[in-house]
């Protein structure tokens, strides 16, 4: 008969098997290095770009004030008395230049499209809104109402005109069979 076995160990210190622990601490630690090696120069450059665009935003913040001192001598200059004439001379011609520059056939070729065959024109103002928008101030007359209606329809959801509002009616008289209206309209004839 065998004797069961007793594990024993008669060292000082047990043995231990530490090396693949120091291993993977080694390895850790390298790691760690690794990364922080990184972060330090992802850091040193966010500080150059950083003082980059500190300098670029001194130059331009520099041009804008060189800028803006010579709007303000220009707009001094122009509000000089001498130059005062010759801006008002030139904002007229501009407008009208502006509003040469709709055209009257085309604009009567989209209205031709949008009227229906019982409604007239009677007459026809384009101006221009303040953001060089063509709006269009029309007197329209028809023997009834419902064929007006009709070309306030037609006129909103049409893709060349745009919002229209009804200003005000006239019923008929001795002189004028129709009933008339007067109707604003955005056009987009662009400028």
């Amino acid at each position: 008969m065998q004797l069961p076995r007793i594990p024993l160990n008669l060292a000082s210190e047990p043995f231990r098997r530490d090396r693949p622990i120091l291993v993977a601490s080694a390895v850790t630690a390298l790691l760690l290095i690794a990364v922080l090696a990184l972060q330090i120069s992802i850091i040193a450059k966010e500080r150059e770009a950083a003082r980059e665009s500190r300098e670029l935003t001194a130059t331009i913040e520099a041009q804008l004030r060189a800028v803006s001192q010579e709007q303000t001598k220009l707009e001094a200059q122009l509000r000089e008395p001498a130059n005062a004439a010759v801006i008002d001379r030139s904002a007229f011609i501009n407008s009208l230049l502006l509003r040469k520059g709709i055209s009257w056939t085309r604009m009567f070729e989209d209205l031709e499209k949008i009227f229906p065959g019982n409604v007239r024109l009677v007459a026809v103002r384009p101006y221009l809104t303040a953001d060089n928008m063509v709006q269009l101030d029309m007197i329209v007359g028809a023997q009834t109402a419902e064929p007006v209606i009709q070309l306030l329809q037609r006129l909103e959801s049409s893709s060349t005109f745009g919002a229209t509002s009804l200003l005000s009616s006239q019923p008929p008289s001795q002189n004028e069979p129709l009933y008339r209206f007067r109707v604003s309209v955005n056009y987009a004839q662009k400028l």
